[in-house]
């Protein structure tokens, strides 16, 4: 990709974190790269930081020992001390200087939310080739939402393929089909989210209804390109034999295509709590939805009833 044209300005993307060495979200090793905002709100989402487009402070209160340096430092006022104690006023919107978590001796602060050009990210992604070349892998980009910045994502799936880097996406599918068919034309693997068939229901849990989504995944799977269905699985939300044999008789008629690539159930997992304290947000699923293996085996094998490639994913 050439940027080094006279006036020329680089497409930028907003990102909130690269994570390298991944082998869960593709095949081979894989370089994940986390785009910054999502349309949906779901009650189990481990990522919260990448759910608004915007820069958020993260503060690890244990760690801190009330200095104050970061108050000194804030241009906009986010960081307060009151009565001796350090305090976030979240109404103050961030701007992302990072004096906060510079400056900081405890390593109490961190700023969700960084800027790059698509070059930049390139340069990222290609410091493992060697690492793809031997496992078969390549970049995924994730977020969030990946298609909520549907320019970004193309130009830079776009250069990856020129460079000979396998691609793959993880997407909720809640976009605009005409973005989701531009950037499918560089796009090796879709790992698509079906989190419920019900449309009320899915409204309930994500904060936005099914039909686009299952839209989406119909056009993909027609149009022949390789999409793998991705199932994070709950108790009591998605794990009866209704919900799975909704998305069985969905899915048949791609079982047998060869650019239908299975099922991976994603058990819930409690990682991304903390994350939520660390923003000031509540958690928002009360007890424990979390799946025993006897669950995970049981719908396994409901889906295999059918000849349905499964796969649970165990990080």
């Amino acid at each position: 990709m050439d940027h080094g044209k006279s006036g020329e300005i680089e497409r930028k993307a907003f990102i909130f974190n690269v994570q390298k060495y991944n082998m869960y979200d593709g095949p081979g090793i894989r370089t994940l790269v986390f785009f910054k905002g999502c349309p949906l709100r779901c009650k189990w989402c481990s990522n919260p930081e990448g759910l608004e487009r915007k820069f958020q402070v993260m503060y690890k209160q244990s760690f801190c020992t009330n200095c104050g340096a970061c108050a000194d430092v804030c241009p906009v006022g986010i960081h307060v001390m009151s009565n001796g104690t350090h305090e976030i006023v979240r109404e103050k919107e961030c701007i992302g200087c990072m004096k906060c978590k510079n400056i900081c001796p405890k390593s109490a602060l961190t700023i969700a939310g960084e800027v790059k050009t698509i070059s930049e990210l390139l340069k990222i992604v290609e410091e493992d080739a060697a690492f793809y070349d031997m496992s078969g892998g390549g970049v995924t980009l994730g977020g969030g939402e990946v298609t909520a910045q549907p320019e970004a994502a193309l130009n830079l799936l776009m250069a990856c393929k020129q460079e000979g880097i396998n691609t793959a996406i993880e997407t909720c599918g809640y976009s605009n089909t005409e973005n989701i068919l531009k950037i499918a034309e560089y796009v090796d693997l879709f790992l698509f989210d079906i989190k419920h068939m019900d449309p009320v229901r899915h409204n309930e849990l994500t904060g936005v209804n099914n039909e686009q989504i299952l839209t989406n995944l119909e056009e993909l799977l027609h149009r022949r390109y390789n999409v793998k269905v991705r199932m994070p699985m709950l108790k009591g939300i998605n794990d009866s034999r209704e919900e799975i044999d909704a998305v069985i008789k969905f899915l048949m008629p791609y079982r047998t295509d060869k650019n239908f690539k299975g099922i991976d159930l994603l058990p819930y997992h409690k990682l991304g709590v903390n994350k939520y304290n660390q923003l000031d947000k509540v958690y928002p699923i009360d007890g424990d939805p979390s799946l025993s293996a006897e669950d995970l085996d049981r719908i396994e094998g409901w889906m295999k009833e059918y000849d349905f490639p499964v796969n649970v994913v165990k990080h």
